[in-house]
C-alpha cells in the first residue's frame, strides 16, 4: 500500500504482528492455561498437520476477512484440504464467506464441526441494533433448513459431501444416465 494512501490503519496492523510467533508458542500457551486453543488463519494441510502437532484443540479455516493478503483463497476452497488433514482429530471450524443458509450447508457438507458468523450480524447490528441481529439470525436459519429439507436431509448427521458439487470438482457422471446404444 502506498504510504500516501495510508489511512494509518495499515501501519497500525503492520506494527501489531510479532513475526516471532511460531508453533512452539501454541505448546506454551498450554503451559500457562487450561483453556481450549484454536489456532485461526489455517488455509493448507501442512498448516493444520502442524496444528495438531503442535497441540491445538480446533482449528479455525479463516482467511481474516481477505483483508490481509490480497488472492488469499476463499475459505470455503481451502476447507475441505484442512478438514482431510486434520483427519478428525480436532473439529475444523470455517470463518469467513458465510453469507447465506446455503453456505452454512456447504461448510458443513465439506467437513466443518461449526461455522463462525461475521459480517451479516455486524452489518444487522449497525442497522438494526439486536432487532437486526435477531433477524439475520433467523433468516439464515430459515435458509439453512429450507437447503436441508430440499436436500433431503433431517438431521445435521445426514448432510454429506456427496449433497454438492464444488467448483473443483471433477464432473461427476452417472453410468445409469448414459444412454446404451
Amino acid at each position: 500500500m502506498d504510504e500516501a494512501n495510508d489511512s494509518g490503519l495499515a501501519s497500525y496492523v503492520a506494527g501489531q504482528i510479532d513475526r516471532t510467533l511460531s508453533w512452539k508458542d501454541v505448546k506454551w500457551l498450554q503451559t500457562i492455561t487450561s483453556l481450549p486453543i484454536l489456532v485461526k488463519g489455517v488455509l493448507t494441510a501442512e498448516d493444520a498437520r502442524l496444528a495438531v502437532q503442535s497441540g491445538a484443540a480446533g482449528i479455525i479455516v479463516s482467511n481474516h476477512g481477505a483483508r490481509q493478503l490480497d488472492y488469499v483463497p476463499a475459505t470455503i476452497s481451502a476447507l475441505e484440504e484442512v478438514v482431510k488433514a486434520a483427519q478428525g482429530r480436532v473439529p475444523v471450524f470455517l470463518d469467513g464467506g458465510v453469507r447465506r443458509g446455503t453456505d452454512v450447508f456447504k461448510a458443513l457438507a465439506l467437513g466443518a464441526s461449526g461455522i463462525f458468523i461475521g459480517r451479516p450480524v455486524v452489518y444487522s447490528l449497525a442497522a438494526e441494533g439486536e432487532v437486526g441481529v435477531r433477524k439475520v439470525l433467523q433468516m439464515l436459519r430459515d435458509e439453512f433448513e429450507l437447503t436441508m429439507a430440499l436436500s433431503g436431509c433431517r438431521s445435521l448427521k445426514e448432510i454429506t459431501r456427496d449433497h454438492i458439487v464444488a467448483d473443483w470438482d471433477t464432473p461427476r457422471v452417472n453410468p445409469r444416465a448414459i444412454p446404451r446404444l
